[in-house]
């Protein structure tokens, strides 16, 4: 028989997470104890005891990995990041430690609206040699697939050079990258007075350009006071799904707006953020089978409050999704194990939901079937963590325990950070 081309050996357990967001996080996280993981061809062949590993599984050529007792889990999935910009506005950090708002700033001339100013006099080229460190941090903390929006162009030029920089960006590095248009980001300073103008120009133009050439999959809007109106979305996400681009909200984040409502009257992928969503909206989001992703990273860094009710909306029964949101904005952080901790201490999940949030809750956001989990036949993405225990991540909170990782069977990041209890 074909060999095994790699072997992870040793573990204390395979967190395969099969399982349903509707069950019990413990449960859906389906370890496996003491299991190993063998795979061949960029696929996961094999998962179970190593004593049932079929005679000739392993040979002269298979590569062993020795887990030394420690957890091994699917990859992350990041389902929200702006990932691709320029500029940096660490002067406006230091501003709201002093107490100015997000709003107060971008009314100033902050804000997105600075970002797009750097990110419109970047080249292609400026944008993804900007980009390559962020997601190599990314693909060091265990992800393997992230979401990036582009919303920093907001013009049909830009726009299309931000998403053709995130397609080149997914051939010049391991981490799997899956675009979203996010025209409808905040309307540019120019066309302020023309607003109007501005729709026509993303539904008119902009949205059908992406669609033609293939460059996103999903449309999102942020839909919030001094961003875009429910009425304006809907126009957008319409436009957008015609042309086949999932919709995707950023709701409810600074005001309760009704934005969870009107993700799933619009039947979108996601709804993101959610800080002050209604309790009716918690209803609607499970009725419509919408994901939640939450971003307590955006959270800590506003200082702002509350943070999204993770504990209301797993318990409505809605798939929760966890990320790191990382922009140069408002979570300027590629610490996903940081995302953990947070959605523990101040979401109200769980360790083993919180897991599951930033694994297989993720990758059905982005509607990736087979991706977050560890199951025979799906790709390999693969992590061997220094730590005995999934509790242990949110806990060690911020610390990075990816040890080694693997993407479609191949071993991208090798480290030698030391083995916790």
């Amino acid at each position: 028989m074909e060999t095994l081309e790699l072997l992870i050996r040793n573990t204390s357990e395979v967190l395969t997470v099969e399982g349903s967001h509707q069950e019990p996080a413990e449960r859906a996280l389906t370890p496996q104890p003491n299991a190993c993981v063998g795979v061949r061809r960029g696929k996961v062949w094999y998962v179970g005891p190593e004593g049932s590993l079929p005679k000739g599984a392993v040979g002269p050529s298979t590569r062993v990995l020795d887990a030394h007792g420690q957890f091994v889990g699917p990859g992350f999935v990041d389902p929200h990041t702006h990932a691709v910009f320029a500029g940096e506005r660490a002067a406006e950090f230091d501003l709201r430690c002093q107490g100015a708002t997000y709003l107060q700033i971008a009314q100033a001339g902050g804000g997105i609206a600075n970002t797009v100013r750097a990110t419109r006099f970047a080249s292609e080229e400026d944008l993804i040699r900007l980009a390559l460190p962020r997601l190599q941090l990314m693909l060091e903390y265990g992800i393997t697939t992230a979401e990036v929006k582009s919303g920093y162009g907001l013009s049909l030029q830009d726009e299309l050079k931000m998403l053709k920089a995130v397609q080149r960006l997914s051939t010049l590095q391991p981490l799997e990258l899956i675009p979203t248009l996010m025209c409808a980001h905040a309307v540019p300073e120019e066309y302020r007075e023309w607003r109007e103008a501005y729709m026509d120009l993303c539904i008119k133009e902009i949205i059908p350009a992406v669609a033609e050439q293939g460059l996103a999959r999903f449309c999102d809007v942020f839909v919030e006071q001094g961003a875009f109106s429910h009425a304006e979305a809907r126009r957008i996400s319409g436009a957008a799904q015609k042309l086949g681009l999932k919709p995707r909200l950023h709701v409810d984040q600074l005001t309760s707006s009704g934005g969870a409502e009107l993700a799933a009257e619009l039947g979108a992928a996601t709804a993101d953020h959610l800080e002050n969503v209604s309790d009716a909206g918690i209803r609607a989001l499970a009725q419509a089978g919408v994901t939640a992703v939450l971003v307590p990273i955006s959270t800590l860094f506003l200082r702002v409050r509350p943070y999204a009710p993770g504990r209301k909306l797993r318990d409505a029964g809605v798939n929760v999704a966890l990320g790191t949101n990382l922009n140069p904005g408002s979570a300027m952080s590629e610490n996903l194990p940081l995302s953990l901790g947070l959605a523990c201490l101040e979401n109200g999940l769980t360790a083993a939901e919180a897991y599951w949030a930033a694994t297989r809750g993720a990758a059905l956001a982005l509607g990736l079937n087979t991706y977050g989990r560890i199951t025979v036949g799906d790709p390999a993405n693969l992590v061997v963590f220094s730590c005995s225990n999934y509790r242990h991540l949110p806990y060690h909170l911020g610390i990075n325990h990816a040890r080694i990782v693997i993407k479609d069977g191949h071993v991208v990041i090798e480290s030698e950070r030391a083995l916790c209890s």
